[in-house]
């Protein structure tokens, strides 16, 4: 039952989006600091998918996170962001590999997955604070909050995805 990829990313987008809800949207680490682990879905997702249907289940998980987290859209903006951005950044990381055939992540080493997945934090945290503070008066505060937020949502990432152990096609 749990071999049926439909079915897994459905558990997966379902358990993030309750996760980041009722866990990580409470965690306030010196006031500012809130663990977006929701990114995973995206560095999760298989790669071979219709690309159509990644950006709208982008939208959507971004969309959920909003409504339950009052932003006004800024999640949704970053995770259509980062779902449009992926292969930009798995050409980067990974090289012609990643337009091969026959690519997984258990090919990759873990420095490539680590640097892949702090890639995609980042450029979240970067798109989100920016837009959320909008002011080139307050830079200091945006740089702050995206180089304190992502490292703590890199070890939290980095954290379940050892937990869960999930292996990318």
């Amino acid at each position: 039952m749990l071999n049926n990829p439909i079915l897994i990313n459905i558990l997966r987008f379902a358990l993030l989006v309750i996760a980041q809800i009722l866990i990580f949207n409470q965690l306030n680490f010196f006031g500012f600091i809130n663990p977006l682990v929701y990114v995973l879905f995206i560095y999760w997702y298989p790669l071979r998918e219709n690309r159509a249907f990644f950006l709208l289940i982008s939208f959507f998980l971004g969309f959920v996170i909003d409504v339950f987290s009052d932003t006004m859209a800024l999640h949704a903006l970053a995770t259509v962001t980062l779902a449009y951005s992926r292969p930009i950044l798995m050409r980067f990381i990974f090289g012609a590999n990643y337009e091969l055939q026959g690519f997984t992540f258990k090919n990759a080493t873990r420095l490539q997955r680590m640097t892949y997945l702090l890639l995609l934090i980042v450029l979240q945290q970067i798109i989100f604070f920016s837009f959320e503070i909008l002011s080139f008066g307050h830079i200091l505060l945006i740089l702050k909050k995206i180089l304190f937020t992502s490292f703590v949502t890199f070890i939290f990432c980095v954290l379940l995805s050892s937990l869960f152990a999930v292996e990318n096609e």
